[in-house]
């Protein structure tokens, strides 16, 4: 996993790539836009102790509601939010 926690990192995000093995942690962050990407993506929306707000998958050209309470963003190639069990309620662990 990529942690995107600088202004540079998050506005830059995917953007520009064909794709992505495994996914990008944008913090803070209660919203993303796919303007300009290649690919669709899965979004999940986390809240400050990373359970899941929200998830969405999203094609390029897409701009993103805010969601209440998110702080953080974890994109990644679309399909890998269902393969990896990550839905509304899960409570997400980072490890190093």
């Amino acid at each position: 996993m990529e942690i995107a926690a600088s202004y540079g990192t998050r506005r830059r995000g995917l953007l520009g790539r064909d794709g992505i093995e495994g996914a990008i942690l944008l913090t803070p962050c209660n919203s993303v836009h796919t303007f300009r990407m290649r690919f669709t993506i899965d979004v999940a929306y986390l809240d400050m102790e990373l359970r899941v707000v929200d998830v969405h998958t999203m094609k390029p050209g897409r701009l993103g509601k805010p969601r209440f309470g998110a702080r953080h963003v974890l994109e990644s190639e679309a399909g890998a939010m269902a393969g990896w069990g990550v839905r509304r309620g899960v409570q997400l662990t980072i490890e190093p």
